[in-house]
């Protein structure tokens, strides 16, 4: 059975960092893709950064060059570098992993949360920035 279990948010101020960790015990595809997902209070969730799993990345454009996702495959960890933070960051975070959404033939991975099955997802850590 796959788990995905969130860790590493809080509270920061504008500006700060946090580094978000999301452990996966249980997954044991070889090509997937995983990702970074939130929720702002009263807005749909969206998608943050993907990772497939050829190391190829892809971000959201209101936290590209802020944010960086990468993953230990030898500790079978998912993380999320967030740096510069804005209140608008504010949100739940979630992780997920899926091994059926990545492109045939582009080998890419989609950001749109809605692609990515629910089987496959973390109960969310909460991100709080103040301004």
């Amino acid at each position: 059975q796959v788990h995905l279990v969130e860790s590493g948010g809080g509270s920061v101020p504008a500006g700060g960092s946090l580094r978000l960790s999301c452990a996966v015990s249980g997954f044991t595809y070889s090509s997937y893709c995983m990702a970074w997902f939130r929720q702002a209070p009263g807005k749909e969730r969206e998608g943050v950064a993907v990772i497939s799993s050829d190391g190829s990345t892809r971000y959201a454009d209101s936290v590209k060059g802020r944010f960086t996702i990468s993953e230990d495959s030898v500790k079978n960890t998912l993380h999320l570098q967030m740096n510069s933070l804005k209140p608008e960051d504010t949100g739940h975070y979630y992780c997920a992993a899926d091994p059926l959404v990545k492109d045939l033939y582009s080998g890419r991975c989609p950001i749109e949360p809605e692609r990515y099955g629910l089987d496959w997802w973390g109960k969310g850590t909460l991100v709080t920035v103040s301004s």
